[in-house]
């Protein structure tokens, strides 16, 4: 009978023995394949979840400005094509103003420095049906516009036009720098570049600049040099356009003149000439370089 008992009692144990011993080696192999990959893999830092992504760190492709000229790289035209368009743009919308001044030119704004900040600001438009719609006939075939720099796009937006010497830096939009207007001066000083007194440096697009001290209330005076025109059939290569300003009998009005015209104006201060010491030569706009 004893002996009957403890064959039993040795069958019921057996297997509870065999089921620790499996269950303790299972947990033991668990827990080794669990250090062994936290050593293989990285630790990775927590990462705190949120509904919004926080704060991006401010882009500084803006503040480049490699030629510190004053304007930041990322408002000039880089491209060879760009440039080209840019300028045929700027003349042929200088030079319709001749013909036909579009409604778009604030009346209050025409002046020689007026005519240049319009037909810039209208070169770097979108040349679409609704600004053709805007500015009437004539411009039609001005739809290519620029790859690169838009106005709605512009990291200046509408205030392009520098207002003071040196290089850029970020700060110079907060601190006034830019702005939507400019004078002539302005024009000259912080805006162009002068290229020569030699005609034969012009390129189309390239401003004229005249300094009258003394003669007349705004001394500094600003033509576009056109060359040859896009409107206007024949030989002629050496078409400018300006705004005679308003005076005290007229409000001005916008001429197209050869330059070997001009040469032979009656008072010698307006000749574009090397020996006339009030023509100050052939500037070219820094967002063309």
């Amino acid at each position: 009978m004893w002996t009957v008992a403890k064959k039993l009692r040795f069958r019921l144990v057996l297997p509870l023995w065999l089921s620790v011993v499996c269950l303790a080696f299972y947990l033991s192999a668990g827990r080794t394949r669990s250090n062994s990959l936290s050593k293989r893999l990285p630790i990775s830092p927590s990462v705190s979840r949120s509904d919004s992504p926080g704060p991006r760190p401010p882009s500084t492709a803006l503040s480049v400005d490699s030629d510190r000229d004053g304007i930041p790289d990322a408002a000039e035209l880089v491209s060879f094509r760009d440039r080209e368009t840019f300028k045929r743009a700027f003349s042929r919308i200088a030079e319709m103003q001749f013909y036909r001044i579009s409604d778009q030119w604030n009346s209050e704004q025409r002046d020689c420095a007026g005519l240049v900040r319009f037909a810039w600001r209208e070169a770097l438009r979108r040349h679409d049906r609704a600004w053709l719609q805007k500015m009437g006939p004539g411009y039609e075939d001005l739809a290519t516009d620029i790859s690169t720099n838009y106005l709605d796009r512009s990291p200046l937006g509408e205030k392009f036009f520098r207002t003071d010497f040196g290089p850029y830096k970020a700060s110079d939009l907060s601190e006034g720098k830019f702005a939507e207007f400019a004078d002539a001066r302005t024009l000259k000083n912080f805006n162009s570049r002068f290229i020569s007194r030699d005609r034969q440096q012009a390129q189309p697009g390239d401003l004229l600049f005249y300094h009258q001290p003394w003669v007349q209330k705004f001394p500094y005076h600003v033509m576009i040099f056109v060359g040859e025109s896009d409107v206007e059939s024949g030989e002629a290569r050496d078409w400018v356009v300006y705004h005679t300003g308003a005076s005290a009998v007229d409000e001005g009005m916008v001429k197209k003149v050869e330059l070997s015209v001009l040469d032979q104006h009656p008072n010698k201060r307006w000749r574009p000439v090397e020996s006339n010491p009030n023509f100050l030569g052939f500037y070219r706009l820094k967002i063309l370089d």
